[in-house]
C-alpha cells in the first residue's frame, strides 16, 4: 500500500510512478492497443478497428474505479476492457481484447512496468558502482583493519573493502539487466493457453505483439509457470541484498567507536540527542534487504500454487509483492546513488585504529618473518606467548619480541615484519581486477 508518511524514506518517487496503479492502468492500455495492432498488421481484426482501439487506449481510466469494478471478476482487465467499449464505435468493439484472456493483457502489463521500472534502477545502480569505482581507486592504498567474525583480523584497505562492494554489486545489476533484455516475455495464450480463438493464427499473432511491444516471445504460454517472475524478483532480491551488505558496513563503520566512514551532510539527527549524526541513508537502504527476503518468498510461494492452465490466488498473490519489491529496492538504489559520491572516509582514523593494535594483527607475518632464525615452531611460540602478554601490558608487540627473543631476532627485520604496507598481499591487483570488471559491465547504456 502505497503512503504519503513513509514513501519519502523507503521508495524513489521514479521508480513508484513506473509501478503505481496508473502505470500499471497505461501499460494494460499498452498492451490492448498493441493487441489491436498486432491483429490487424496480418489480417485478423479490420485495420480501422485497430486505430479506434490504439486511439481510445490513449485515453484517461481511473485506476480506483476500476479497482471497485474488479470485484466480481477478480482482476482489473474485465471493468477495462468494458470502460473500452464504451468509448469505442460499434464496428470496434467486437475486436478490443480479440482472442486473449485478462491474464494475458495483465502479465504482459506487469513486464511492461517492470521493464520501465528496471531501467531506473539500473540507472541508478550505474551512479551507485561508479562512485564505489572510485572509492576503490583512490583508496587503493588507504589502510585500515580488515575484520573477519567481528574481530580485528589483518590490515586491508579501504580501496579493497570499496572493491568487493563493487564487484556484488555490479553483479545484482548485471543479473537484474539480463533479466530485463531477455526475461520479460508477452503473455498471450488465451482463455486457457491454446489461443483457440485466433484458429491457426495464434502464434503469428503473438509473434507481432512481441514485436510491437519489444518484449521476448516465450515458447508457450506462461500462465502457470511463474519462472518469469521469479527470475525479476530474484534479480531484484539480489540486488537489495548487495545494498544490504553494504548498508550494514557503512552503518559499522560510521559508529563512534570506529568513526571511520561518515555520510555527507553530517549524517541525521536524533530527537533527543543533539549529538547524534546517525547514518540515516544507510539505516534506510539496510530496510530493503530486510524487506526483500519475505516479499521474494511470496511469489515462490505463489510460484508453487499454479495449478492445471490458470490459478486461482497463485497468480493474484503476485501482484502487489512484486510491486513492493520494486518499489523497497528501487528507494534503496536511489538513496545508494546518494550517498555514495558523498561518502566521507576518514583515512587517519584507519590508521589509528591499525596502529592502535600495537603490532598485533601482524603476528602471522611476524612469526614467518622469525621462522628462519628460530625455527617455526620455535617462532611461533614465541609470537603467542608474546602477543599474550602485549594484550595485557598494553606494550607494542615489537617492544615485547625483543625482550623475550633476548637477542635471537633481528631488529631491522622485525620491523619490516611489522610494516602493514608490507602483509597487503594481492589487494591492488584486486582492486585493478574489481576496475576492469566494473568497466566491462557497464559498456553501453545503463538502463
Amino acid at each position: 500500500m502505497r503512503s504519503d508518511l513513509f514513501d519519502p524514506l523507503f521508495a524513489d518517487p521514479e521508480v513508484s510512478a513506473r509501478v503505481g496503479d496508473d502505470a500499471v492502468v497505461r501499460a494494460m492500455l499498452d498492451v490492448e492497443a498493441a493487441l489491436a495492432r498486432a491483429e490487424a498488421s496480418v489480417g485478423v481484426i479490420p485495420a480501422d478497428a485497430a486505430d479506434a482501439i490504439t486511439a481510445a487506449c490513449g485515453g484517461t481510466f481511473d485506476a480506483a474505479a476500476l479497482g471497485r469494478a474488479a470485484q466480481s471478476s477478480g482482476n482489473p482487465v474485465v471493468p477495462l476492457v468494458r470502460a473500452l467499449e464504451k468509448v469505442l464505435p460499434e464496428s470496434a468493439r467486437p475486436w478490443v481484447h480479440h482472442g486473449a484472456t485478462s491474464q494475458d493483457i495483465l502479465d504482459t502489463a506487469l513486464m511492461l512496468v517492470a521493464h520501465r521500472a528496471s531501467g531506473r534502477i539500473l540507472d541508478a545502480l550505474r551512479t551507485g558502482t561508479d562512485a564505489l569505482a572510485s572509492l576503490a581507486s583512490d583508496h587503493r592504498r588507504t589502510l585500515m583493519v580488515g575484520r573477519t567474525l567481528g574481530q580485528q583480523a589483518l590490515p586491508t584497505t579501504f580501496g579493497l573493502k570499496a572493491a568487493g562492494w563493487l564487484v556484488a554489486l555490479d553483479t545484482a545489476a548485471s543479473r537484474l539487466r539480463t533479466v530485463r533484455e531477455t526475461r520479460l516475455a508477452v503473455q498471450f495464450g488465451g482463455a486457457a493457453g491454446t489461443l483457440a480463438a485466433l484458429l491457426d493464427r495464434g502464434l503469428t499473432v503473438g509473434t507481432a505483439l512481441a514485436a510491437e511491444l519489444e518484449l521476448a516471445e516465450a515458447v508457450v504460454p506462461w500462465h502457470t509457470d511463474r519462472q518469469r517472475v521469479l527470475e525479476l524478483g530474484s534479480a531484484l532480491a539480489g540486488v537489495g541484498a548487495a545494498l544490504g551488505k553494504l548498508a550494514l558496513d557503512l552503518t559499522l563503520l560510521a559508529s563512534s567507536e570506529v568513526a571511520e566512514v561518515s555520510e555527507g551532510g553530517g549524517g541525521g539527527g536524533s530527537s533527543a540527542m543533539p549529538h547524534k549524526r546517525n547514518p540515516a541513508g544507510s539505516i534506510l537502504i539496510r530496510s530493503a534487504s530486510i524487506r526483500t527476503p519475505g516479499l521474494l518468498a511470496t511469489l515462490h510461494t505463489a510460484a508453487a500454487q499454479q495449478e492445471h492452465e490458470r490459478a486461482t490466488g497463485g497468480w493474484h498473490a503476485e501482484w502487489e509483492p512484486l510491486r513492493d519489491l520494486f518499489d523497497v529496492v528501487g528507494g534503496a538504489a536511489a538513496r545508494t546513488a546518494r550517498i555514495l559520491p558523498d561518502l566521507r572516509v576518514d583515512a587517519d582514523r584507519m590508521r589509528a585504529t591499525l596502529d592502535a593494535t600495537g603490532g598485533v594483527l601482524l603476528s602471522e607475518n611476524v612469526s614467518g618473518a622469525l621462522a628462519p632464525e628460530l625455527g617455526r615452531s620455535g617462532a611461533h611460540d614465541l609470537v603467542k606467548s608474546a602477543v599474550a602478554k602485549s594484550a595485557e601490558s598494553g606494550r607494542p608487540l615489537r617492544a615485547v619480541l625483543l625482550d623475550e627473543a633476548d637477542g635471537r631476532i633481528d631488529a631491522d627485520r622485525l620491523d619490516a615484519a611489522l610494516d602493514p604496507t608490507r602483509y597487503l598481499g594481492s589487494a591492488e591487483a584486486l582492486v585493478d581486477r574489481a576496475l576492469a570488471a566494473h568497466a566491462d559491465v557497464w559498456r553501453g547504456p545503463a538502463g
